[in-house]
């Protein structure tokens, strides 16, 4: 593919179907994202041969790392929807392991 085709296509913009309440959370929500295309890439490497114990999942927020590693719900985290808690589950499952950068 020419690198004109691609540029375009990675720098579009979309509405977003859900609102942040603060960075902490927005940070969350993403590293969520970033923790499904993780595990989606672990078991295709899977079926290549390749296996990985725990995957790295890097983030410079203090405040996020410390949502995915306590499971308690608190009061600041109540109105997250439960579609965003996959990274805790996965992190307590030990198929992800969170750093800070």
């Amino acid at each position: 593919m020419p690198s004109t085709w691609i540029k375009p296509y990675l720098m579009e913009s979309k509405k977003q179907a859900y609102v942040a309440l603060s960075t902490a959370e927005a940070e969350y929500i993403e590293a969520g994202h970033a923790c499904a295309q993780s595990i989606w890439l672990k078991h295709q490497l899977m079926d290549y041969g390749v296996k990985l114990e725990k995957v790295p999942l890097y983030c410079d927020n203090t405040s996020t790392i410390n949502l995915t590693k306590n499971p308690i719900q608190h009061s600041k985290t109540k109105h997250i929807e439960i579609r965003h808690h996959f990274i805790r589950d996965h992190i307590q499952k030990g198929d992800i392991e969170i750093m800070f950068v």
